[in-house]
């Protein structure tokens, strides 16, 4: 009797844990996909407004500040407020530990590119055209992995890759001559600057999280240092961009100059949205993960036709319906073993799940920029 109610205790056990991951999946699922799409509607938002335009540069500075400062905060807390044990711990972590550190510098040099191409790109780009051209980074950081990381895809994956493309090249071929209809800051647009300005960027997020990913393979570090480390790189970097691109408008208007609630949000944004997602993602699998992505360009579009007066064709709608079915194919593991296997990989905060919280946030953006998991 007292055998058959503690396996009933441990069923009900096992069912409430099953229950709650089902909603933490639910709940990653909402924040991936409002994370992708949110960024991207916003700074396209604040960037088509009428009146003084404010400096991305300094919105790239403002979003690495903050990302630090949460991230201080955070380890403190962790450490329960005992100011000088931080200190010291990221004493050591941080400037002792020099060598590890400066592995950082090199990503963090192309995560600032990144961001500041983002907003290049989204400037001059319809928000559903960006999102949808900006999937072609699953296809560099496969490229980098398979050269870099000696990583296999599967038949599917490669299939994916090239539906991607293909996806790609159709948004691209209807976008032709073709303006989103906006307001007089239309003129102000150039789509060959915006296309040029999201390439680059899928390149250098598919070397960068590639990159990072081999540097940092087996490190130790919690990802509130390591977002810590890149951020004091990212600070420094931005600012140099900052100086070199604007600085002369910068001395004359001052930094915050054309800052409204709603470039805040965006700042806001930037910095916050990859560090949920960083909390979030252990709980999500490629699978849900690709599913996110693709709901967010549908998201994306929809509310691009209503805020910025986006036409969706037959040729968009073809095109962004190839990347979306590309983005899930890409996710979906080999095997039955495999599934299982990448469920449980994802669920713990491994050195490869923690390096997602890097990848801009516009991350990302992203969010993002994920990491290609290659499940053989």
């Amino acid at each position: 009797m007292a055998a058959k109610s503690h396996s009933q205790a441990a069923e009900e056990k096992r069912s409430s844990r099953s229950d709650v991951n089902r909603k933490l999946k639910y709940i990653s699922l909402a924040v991936l996909v409002v994370q992708n799409a949110s960024l991207i509607l916003s700074i396209r938002y604040v960037r088509t407004l009428p009146g003084d335009r404010f400096f991305t540069t300094s919105a790239v500075v403002m979003a690495e500040i903050l990302k630090v400062l949460t991230c201080l905060l955070i380890i403190l807390l962790q450490k329960r407020f005992h100011v000088k044990d931080t200190v010291y711990f990221l004493v050591d972590s941080i400037l002792f530990q020099y060598k590890d550190t400066l592995k950082l510098a090199v990503p963090s040099l192309i995560y600032t590119l990144q961001n500041n191409l983002q907003y290049i790109a989204i400037s001059n780009l319809p928000a559903a055209t960006f999102q949808v051209t900006y999937q072609l980074k699953i296809l560099t950081t496969a490229l980098f992995s398979v050269i870099m990381l000696r990583k296999s895809l599967s038949r599917v994956q490669w299939l994916s890759l090239l539906l991607l493309f293909s996806g790609v090249a159709v948004v691209q071929m209807e976008q032709e001559g073709k303006k989103e209809v906006t307001s007089a800051a239309s003129s102000t647009q150039n789509y060959t600057v915006g296309l040029v300005a999201v390439v680059i960027s899928c390149l250098s997020s598919g070397f960068a999280g590639v990159y990072f990913e081999k540097i940092l393979k087996g490190s130790a570090a919690s990802v509130w240092v390591r977002n810590v480390q890149l951020g004091i790189f990212g600070t420094a970097l931005g600012a140099a961009a900052l100086w070199w691109q604007d600085g002369s408008a910068v001395a004359e208007r001052g930094v915050l100059f054309g800052y409204t609630g709603a470039v805040w949000c965006v700042v806001f944004n930037q910095a916050f949205g990859g560090l949920l997602v960083a909390v979030v993602v252990k709980y999500a699998d490629n699978i849900l993960k690709g599913f996110a992505t693709s709901l967010s360009i549908v998201v994306s579009t929809v509310t691009s036709v209503y805020l910025f007066g986006f036409q969706v064709d037959l040729l968009f709608t073809v095109g962004a319906g190839l990347v979306i079915g590309a983005v899930y194919m890409y996710s979906l593991p080999k095997g039955a073993s495999t599934s299982t296997s990448a469920s449980t990989s994802a669920s713990v905060a491994s050195p490869t799940t923690e390096m997602e919280a890097f990848l801009p946030k516009a991350q990302g953006v992203v969010a993002p920029p994920p990491t290609v998991l290659v499940t053989d």
